[in-house]
């Protein structure tokens, strides 16, 4: 589902540049849940950015879903995020003028795939069917997070990246937030990558990874 080979990343610093990823390999299937943990600076929002086509790497290849993001033009990168990528971020996003079952509604309206029943299970599982007229700002910052999730996940994504999806929420609400990503990232036949720096959210996952020097390592339990 997503694949990274011998990928570089520098940016430019004053005097020269500042080498981020040293030759990165990854390959995620569909269906699995993988941490990505590393110490702050590290660079596992840059994998996240790379792999969605954000942005673009100095050297090597990466693919989604068999196909290489090298080449593709913005329209198809926008394509690629719309249907076959979601994002979820520690900030929630959320549209101010929207209600809460209209965010939630978003992005599968953009593609053109809202699927009514399981619309319905999203909204009872995150416990948000009391919440769908409210405004974003009427929420607390769980059932904002909550709200992301369901937006990120109603039109069935292959690929779900998440970047410290609950680094807002106190360790109990992150917890539960968590399973539920999990849960729901499998009942929609997707492949989950978050990036962490929590070893207990990434404890709930299948595997964990270690961003350490521009390297990938297999993380101890």
């Amino acid at each position: 589902m997503l694949a990274f080979s011998q990928v570089v990343k520098r940016y430019p610093q004053p005097g020269g540049s500042l080498s981020v990823l040293a030759g990165v390999d990854l390959s995620l299937a569909r269906g699995e849940a993988v941490a990505l943990l590393g110490e702050s600076g590290s660079g596992k929002s840059t994998v996240l950015h790379l792999a969605s086509g954000l942005d673009v790497p100095d050297a090597g290849r990466i693919s989604v879903a068999g196909q290489s993001l090298a080449g593709l033009d913005a329209r198809a990168l926008a394509a690629l995020r719309r249907g076959t990528v979601s994002l979820v971020f520690q900030q929630f996003h959320l549209i101010g003028t929207l209600n809460v079952l209209d965010n939630i509604r978003f992005q599968a309206a953009l593609c053109g795939r809202l699927d009514a029943a399981f619309e319905a299970r999203l909204i009872d599982r995150l416990g948000l069917r009391e919440q769908l007229a409210k405004w974003p700002h009427q929420l607390s910052g769980g059932q904002q997070q909550r709200v992301a999730i369901a937006r990120a996940l109603l039109h069935r994504p292959l690929l779900v990246l998440a970047d410290e999806p609950t680094g807002n929420l106190d360790e109990r609400s992150s917890g539960a937030v968590m399973a539920l990503l999990r849960d729901l990232v499998a009942e929609a036949g997707s492949a989950l990558l978050m990036a962490t720096h929590s070893r207990a959210m990434a404890a709930l996952l299948d595997r964990r990874l270690w961003l350490r020097d521009g390297r990938l390592h297999d993380a101890p339990d």
